[in-house]
């Protein structure tokens, strides 16, 4: 279903857009807590106006660019409408005034070629000069236009419900046009973004909603039955269900992290997945007790570190213009530490994965490099040799949005040796 477009559908997206410029909290609370202040607006209405600010905050720097001065929270959205979805003058005629038709042609008239490269790629300064010195100047505009797409929705089959096939034949049955992940064995892509979230496979816990890059990061682990296994900084437990789910709901799983909120979150997640192994516990950091208990004896370890978020910029397009280099220079003390705090609870032959999502090399490589630096008990193991040919990984796994079609993640398989 199309949202009618009128002035007063665009009138909430350039309030939306307004609270979203402030770059007062993270986009996607303001986004929600607005549709749950403006309840009359229907699903086809939030898609709009949803997608519309949200491609304003991708294109954030080159829509200014071609705004002139104020690049004011309407103009910015209808010069989207009209250069990122291509609206044309008759489509956008219910809110043009007479007075910007002008205005409007020379926005369009701006090509990515007459702006400066960072510009252009809708990056600040400092993450394109990083980008560019990892990647190739001519590697960054592709990596950019990725970024600068909405991310498909992906699903993760729960195989203690059901197994692949057969989700898809389900989804197929209600209507839901889906096919299987080309890189992970348990993801289902879908064609469009339908509201899930009252959908009996979803309730049943047939599902979870997980980009497929993120489910390489548990299989890279290869939890086993009766082992003991900890997701370090759990989170609202994405990958802890996927974790308790390959050790067959057998062992014991702790799900930490420093958060009562985001573990509240995980209730109702693992009551629907059917697991019984799993045991959530807040901890007050790195060192607290409950991970002290747990020093020699742990056969398996995640770590999805605390970081930048950059490869999920598909997602949360506001995380470039909200973070800057000195948060970078915290974040990567920070990682150290969990990694140095996590790597204690490993038993002699066990493995850690260090993960992140951040495209940084000093939030992947370099933290990595330096670990197996200060340890020299632990060994690199080549994620390629775990997760075998389609990904196309080395020994340290990078997913990039504009070659594997998944968020950004870093992961790399470290080995206490016997």
């Amino acid at each position: 279903m199309k949202a009618r477009f009128t002035p007063a559908l665009f009138a909430h997206a350039e309030a939306v857009l307004g609270q979203l410029l402030r770059f007062e909290h993270p986009a996607d609370a303001v986004v929600s807590r607005y549709f749950r202040e403006h309840r009359q607006l229907g699903h086809a209405d939030r898609a709009f106006v949803a997608e519309t600010v949200f491609a304003v905050l991708r294109r954030k720097r080159s829509l200014e660019a071609r705004c002139g001065n104020p690049p004011t929270p309407r103009r910015m959205l209808l010069a989207a409408l009209a250069v990122v979805r291509g609206w044309n003058q008759r489509e956008l005629a219910p809110v043009l005034k007479a007075s910007e038709t002008e205005w409007l042609a020379t926005v369009r008239a701006v090509a990515d070629a007459d702006l400066p490269p960072a510009v252009a790629c809708d990056l600040p300064d400092w993450l394109y000069e990083r980008l560019a010195a990892q990647f190739g100047a001519d590697e960054v505009p592709k990596l950019a236009q990725a970024l600068n797409q909405p991310a498909p929705l992906d699903l993760r089959v729960n195989t203690l419900k059901t197994d692949r096939d057969s989700l898809l034949a389900a989804l197929a049955a209600d209507g839901i046009a889906a096919e299987p992940g080309a890189l992970s064995p348990l993801a289902v892509r879908l064609r469009d973004k339908p509201a899930l979230a009252r959908h009996p496979l979803f309730l049943g816990g047939a599902f979870e909603v997980q980009d497929e890059g993120s489910q390489l990061l548990g299989l890279l682990l290869e939890p086993k039955r009766g082992e003991m296994v900890v997701d370090f900084c759990a989170g609202a437990g994405g990958k802890t269900l996927l974790l308790g789910a390959l050790m067959k709901n057998t062992g014991r799983l702790y799900a930490f992290d420093v958060s009562d909120k985001r573990l509240a979150n995980l209730k109702p997640r693992l009551a629907r997945s059917g697991l019984s192994n799993v045991h959530p516990g807040r901890i007050e950091h790195e060192r607290d007790l409950k991970v002290k208990r747990l020093a020699g004896k742990v056969d398996r370890v995640l770590v999805d570190a605390p970081c930048s978020g950059l490869g999920t910029l598909r997602r949360n397009p506001d995380l470039k213009w909200r973070q800057g280099e000195s948060a970078i220079a915290e974040l990567t003390v920070k990682q150290a530490a969990i990694l140095d705090a996590a790597s204690t609870l490993l038993k002699p032959g066990g493995r850690l994965v260090y993960a992140t999502c951040s495209l940084l090399t000093a939030e992947n490589e370099a933290i990595v490099e330096s670990f197996l630096a200060r340890h020299p008990g632990f060994a690199l193991v080549p994620a390629q040799g775990i997760l075998g040919s389609p990904v196309g990984a080395g020994d340290m796994l990078r997913l990039l949005p504009h070659v594997h079609n998944t968020d950004g993640f870093f992961a790399a398989a470290l080995e206490l040796r016997a």
